[in-house]
C-alpha cells in the first residue's frame, strides 16, 4: 500500500535519484552481509535444473546474446498455445493500448501451471483492448504465457518490454549500440523470443541520456527490429516509447513532435508519455498525418502528472483522446489492485472499466469463428469442474484458463434479477459460471445481452449446447438475434419448457433437446440444439429468465447455496439460474479425439524423496506427443494420477486400482508434478493426461493417454 501511494506522488526524476541511492545501499549492505560467516542466502534461481515452471525476465545483455533462456528447461512451458490473432493489421481506427505495469511484475502470473490465490489479478474486459503490454522494469521482460493464451483467444496482440535505464541501463546502451552489427545481433535474439514464445513483438523504452553519436545506431536497432519482426511475423508490432530525442537527451515530450518522429517513423507506433496537456493529441495527430492511430498518448491510472488525473477519472483523458481521434496507451490499470479500491476488486474493477467503456465503446465483438465456446472462467476460483463433475475444491489461478468473456453491463442494483459471473457456485466447466438471482413474477421475463457478434452462418446449421442448474419453476433459456445483408432481423429462443406470452415476441420458438448428464454432475440439465438460418450473421446473443406457464411448472433441477443463517425459504417470485457453459459449433465439428495408441506419452527428471512413515515424495515431468497429426484442435490437458496399490489379500497377488486425482492442468504438451505425496504401500502410479477441445469437449478419462511408473522401492 505504501508503495502504491508513492508511485501516485512521485515523479520519474525523483525515482531515478531514489533508486540510484537505494541501489548504492543494497550494494553496501550485500559486502557487509557476504563477509558475514553467520549469514545464509538462499539460492540462486538455476533454470537449467528440473523445478516447477515459471516465467522470468532476461536481466543482462550477456544473457540475451548468449541464447541462455532457450535452454532452460522452463523455456517450453513458457510458449503460448493460442496463436496469433489472424486479423495481421490493426483496425484504422482509435485503438486501446493497455499496459500491464504492477507490483514488479512476475507476481501470480509467473507460476505458468497455475497457482493458488483465488484472488489473484486479471483482466477480462478484453474486449475493450487492442494491444496488451506486459511491462516490468527488467531489461527484457517476456509475457509469461497465461496473457498471451488468453489475449489472443479474445483477439489481442501482446507486446513484451525491452527497456535500459538509470546506470545500468546506459552501460547496456553503450555495449548494445557500440556497432551497426551489434544492434543487429541484439534485434534478431528478441526476435528469436517474441516467435518462439508466441507473442506479437515489443514495446521500446530508452530511458537514458545517450551520446548523440550513438543515435545513428539505435535508429538501426528500433528499425531492424521492426523489419525482421515483420518479416518473421506478419502481423507483429514494435512500439517506441516517448524517452530519449533524436538529440540523445532524455526528455519525454508528451507529443509527437520533431524530436521523437525519427523513431515513429521507423516503428509501427508511439506510446507518448502521459504528461501531456489538452491540444498535446491534435497536435501529435496533425504530425503523425494519416498514421494518427499509431499515436497512443498515455494515461497513468495512479494519476501522475497525468491529464484529468487518472484513477476514477481516467475517462476525462479518454473522452480527449476520443474526439482528437488519436489511440489511447492505459498505464497499470491493476491500480484498482494495488490500491484495493472498494468494495472489493470484482465490483471495482467491472465499475472502473465501464468508465472506458462509456468513453470509446466497445472494440471487439465475438463470436468471430466457430467452434465459439465459453464457461466464463475468468482465470481464478474456489473449484474446477469437469463436465459437472468437481475435481478440484480449493482456491487456484491460472489466467491461461480464462474463457471468453461476457459484455456485461453494470446492472442496477435494484434490477428484478442480478446477473454476475461467479466463482462460488458449483459449475459446470473450470471455475466460473454465470449467476442470475432475485424475482421473478408469473407471466414476466428478463433478458440479458452476453456476447454481441459478427458470424456469418453457412449453409450447415449451426449446433448449440448449454448448461444449466437451477431452481424449480426458475428458467432459462437462450435468445440468438441474426440479420441478413438486407438487414433483415430474426430472433430464435431456445426454451426447453413452455414459456409464457412473452415467447410471441421471438420470431421461432425451438424446444432443445436434453442430454444424459452424468451422475457425478448432480443438478446439471445440458439442453442441444440445431439452429439453421442461412445467409444470416448471428450478431447478439441473449440469456431470457422466466417461468413457466403453470400447468408446465417443473421440479427442483438442483439445490440452491443459502448462507448458513439464512432460513427462510424461497417465495413463489424467487429466481435462481445458472448457466455454465455455451457452445456454438458447425453441424459438422463433432469431436473425435485421437485413441491414447496415438500418443508418446514420458516420464522425465524423476525425482524420489523419503517423507514420515514410509511415505515419499515424487517430482516428475511428463511430456507427450502425437505420433501423426496437429494439436490445433486441442485447447488444454486435464492432468490426473491414480496411485495403485498392491492387493496383498489374495494369494496370487495382484493391483487395487485407486481413483483419478486431479493434479492440474497443461497448455503445452508438458507438466510438471511437483511435491506429489504417494502413501506408504502404493506400488505403481498412472499419469493420465486429459485431452479438451477448443469446443469444450473433454476426452473420456479410459480413452486418454497415459503414461506409468513404479514407485521406487516396490
Amino acid at each position: 500500500m505504501f508503495t502504491s501511494l508513492l508511485r501516485c506522488y512521485i515523479n520519474r526524476k525523483t525515482l531515478i535519484t531514489l533508486y540510484n541511492l537505494f541501489k548504492k545501499i543494497r550494494q553496501s549492505l550485500t559486502m557487509f552481509k557476504s563477509n558475514d560467516p553467520q549469514s545464509t542466502s538462499t539460492p540462486c534461481f538455476d533454470p537449467s535444473q528440473p523445478s516447477i515452471p515459471i516465467s522470468y525476465p532476461i536481466k543482462t545483455l550477456h544473457d540475451l546474446k548468449s541464447g541462455s533462456y532457450f535452454d532452460s528447461l522452463h523455456y517450453p512451458f513458457n510458449k503460448s498455445s493460442v496463436p496469433t490473432p489472424p486479423k495481421e493489421v490493426l483496425p484504422n481506427r482509435g485503438r486501446i493500448l493497455v499496459c500491464h505495469d504492477m507490483m514488479g511484475g512476475y507476481v501470480d502470473d509467473k507460476w505458468v501451471q497455475g497457482g493458488y490465490n483465488e484472488d489473484a489479478y486479471a483482466i477480462w474486459h478484453w474486449y475493450l483492448i487492442d494491444v496488451f503490454v506486459y511491462f516490468s522494469h527488467y531489461l527484457v521482460t517476456l509475457p509469461p504465457p497465461c496473457w498471451t493464451n488468453t489475449a489472443h483467444r479474445h483477439g489481442v496482440k501482446v507486446l513484451g518490454t525491452f527497456i535500459t535505464e538509470w546506470d545500468e541501463g546506459k552501460k547496456f546502451c553503450d555495449e548494445l549500440l557500440e556497432t551497426k552489427e551489434s544492434t543487429h545481433m541484439y534485434a534478431e535474439r528478441l526476435v528469436d523470443l517474441a516467435v518462439a514464445l508466441g507473442f506479437d513483438g515489443w514495446l521500446v523504452n530508452m530511458e537514458v541520456d545517450l551520446e548523440i553519436a550513438q543515435i545513428p545506431n539505435l535508429k538501426e536497432f528500433v528499425s531492424h527490429l521492426t523489419r525482421t519482426m515483420h518479416s518473421s511475423l506478419p502481423g507483429s508490432l514494435v512500439i517506441w516509447y516517448d524517452s530519449v530525442t533524436i538529440n540523445g537527451n532524455l526528455k519525454w515530450q508528451n507529443q509527437l513532435n520533431e524530436l521523437n518522429k525519427p523513431f515513429f517513423d521507423i516503428c509501427d507506433g508511439i506510446f507518448v508519455n502521459y504528461s501531456w496537456q489538452e491540444d498535446y493529441p491534435k497536435l501529435s495527430a496533425a504530425v503523425a498525418g494519416d498514421r494518427k492511430f499509431d499515436v497512443y498518448m498515455g494515461i497513468d491510472v495512479f494519476g501522475r502528472n497525468t491529464y484529468g488525473g487518472g484513477q476514477w477519472n481516467t475517462n476525462v483523458a479518454l473522452d480527449v483522446l476520443k474526439k482528437d481521434d488519436v489511440s489511447a496507451a492505459i498505464f497499470a490499470p491493476g491500480w484498482i489492485y494495488e490500491t484495493k479500491q472498494p468494495p472489493n476488486f470484482q465490483t471495482a474493477q467491472n465499475r472502473w472499466w465501464a468508465l472506458v467503456e462509456k468513453s470509446w465503446g466497445k472494440l471487439h465483438d465475438y463470436p468471430q469463428v466457430l467452434p465459439f465456446y465459453s464457461n466464463f472462467d475468468q482465470g481464478h476460483g474456489y473449484h474446477i469442474s469437469i463436465e459437472g463433475e468437481q475435481v478440484l475444491t480449493s482456491p487456484w489461478n491460472n489466467i491461461s484458463c480464462q474463457g471468453y468473456q461476457p459484455f456485461l453491463e453494470l446492472t442496477d442494483t435494484t434490477s428484478a434479477i442480478q446477473v454476475l459471473v461467479d466463482f462460488k457456485e458449483a459449475s459446470y466447466s473450470g471455475g466460473g459460471n454465470m449467476t442470475f438471482v432475485g424475482t421473478l413474477e408469473e407471466n414476466s421475463y428478463f433478458s440479458i445481452r452476453i456476447f454481441q457478434g459478427e458470424f456469418l452462418l453457412g449453409n450447415s446449421p449451426a449446433h448449440l449446447t448449454y448448461s444449466v442448474k437451477s431452481e424449480e419453476n426458475s428458467l432459462l433459456g437462450l435468445s440468438l438475434e441474426f440479420s441478413s445483408v438486407h438487414n433483415n432481423r430474426k430472433s430464435v429462443l431456445l426454451a426447453s419448457w413452455g414459456m409464457n406470452e412473452a415467447s410471441n415476441r421471438f420470431d421461432e420458438v425451438i424446444v432443445p433437446h436434453r442430454v444424459k448428464t452424468s451422475e457425478k454432475a448432480p443438478g446439471w440439465v445440458v439442453q442441444e440444439s440445431g439452429i439453421a438460418v442461412n445467409g444470416f450473421t448471428l450478431t447478439e446473443i441473449h440469456v431470457v429468465c422466466y417461468r413457466p406457464k403453470p400447468e408446465d411448472s417443473v421440479p427442483r433441477l438442483g439445490p440452491r447455496s443459502y448462507s448458513q443463517d439464512n432460513t427462510l425459504a424461497p417465495t413463489p417470485s424467487d429466481f435462481f439460474a445458472v448457466l455454465g457453459h455455451i457452445t456454438i459449433k458447425a453441424s459438422d465439428q463433432k469431436k473425435v479425439f485421437p485413441p491414447s495408441a496415438s500418443w508418446l506419452v514420458e516420464s522425465q527428471y524423476i525425482k524420489w524423496i523419503p517423507a514420515s512413515t514410509d511415505s515419499k515424495i515424487l517430482n516428475v515431468k511428463i511430456i507427450w506427443k502425437l505420433k501423426d497429426g496437429d494439436y490445433s484442435s486441442f485447447w488444454k490437458y486435464n492432468i490426473f494420477v491414480v496411485k495403485q496399490a498392491k492387493q496383498v489379500v489374495r494369494k496370487l497377488g495382484g493391483m487395487i486400482e485407486g481413483t483419478e486425482e486431479y493434479v492440474g492442468v497443461a497448455l503445452v504438451e508438458a507438466f510438471y508434478v511437483a511435491d506429489l505425496v504417494i502413501p506408504s504401500g502404493t506400488s505403481s502410479l498412472k499419469f493420465i493426461v486429459q485431452v479438451c477441445g477448443v469446443d469444450g469437449s473433454v476426452q473420456k478419462l479410459d480413452d486418454s493417454p497415459f503414461v506409468k511408473l513404479d514407485v521406487e522401492g516396490q
